[in-house]
């Protein structure tokens, strides 16, 4: 009877910790998705050119699916684009209705509306992201690939690396440094 006691309760202790370790991943996938969630909707939302108000986000094993109404297909084209360079994301579905036809205008411009769009967002949050820039108080502009930095930063060297942040970004041809010195 002891020998029968005992099996039980190991067996149930073995179980219970082999229940733990996979709650354990279990807690930790959702983390991850929770946080690439949250640098997808941050993305959308700092990017000017989309309404991130009419796009909804849901990740499951780094895979996003984006849902919603944009105005366009370039707008569409632009959350997926944005979407997909963020780190953890393998791959994404899509589903975003157009709300508008594209014009023949709007064809054209595909390409370079999408760029500058993409230029704009990863530089930005490049300048966030950095610890020694003050990238709130820094305003990024592109047009045609070429950035645009205005605002205030402390010393002579924040705005050398912000500038130089801004040249590193792919897609840039050209930076062009309106920041001030501000002591």
């Amino acid at each position: 009877m002891k020998k029968t006691t005992l099996s039980v309760v190991m067996s149930i202790m073995l179980g219970s910790m082999a229940f733990g370790a996979n709650a354990a991943q279990d807690w930790q996938d959702d983390a991850k998705d929770a946080w690439i969630d949250g640098k997808a909707e941050t993305t959308l939302l700092l990017n000017t050119n989309l309404n991130s108000f009419d796009i909804n986000t849901d990740v499951h094993d780094g895979n996003v699916t984006l849902t919603g109404k944009v105005n366009s297909s370039v707008d569409k084209a632009l959350a997926e684009e944005l979407v997909k360079s963020l780190e953890g994301v393998k791959d994404v579905d899509n589903k975003l209705s157009v709300m508008k036809q594209a014009s023949d205008k709007d064809t054209n411009d595909l390409a370079e509306t999408l760029t500058d769009s993409k230029v704009a967002t990863v530089v930005k949050t490049r300048l966030l992201f950095s610890a020694d820039v003050s990238g709130t108080d820094i305003n990024v502009d592109v047009k045609n690939s070429v950035v645009t930095l205005k605002g205030t930063v402390s010393s002579d060297a924040e705005r050398d690396l912000a500038v130089t942040i801004a040249k590193n970004t792919d897609d840039v041809k050209d930076v062009v440094n309106e920041l001030r010195v501000t002591k």
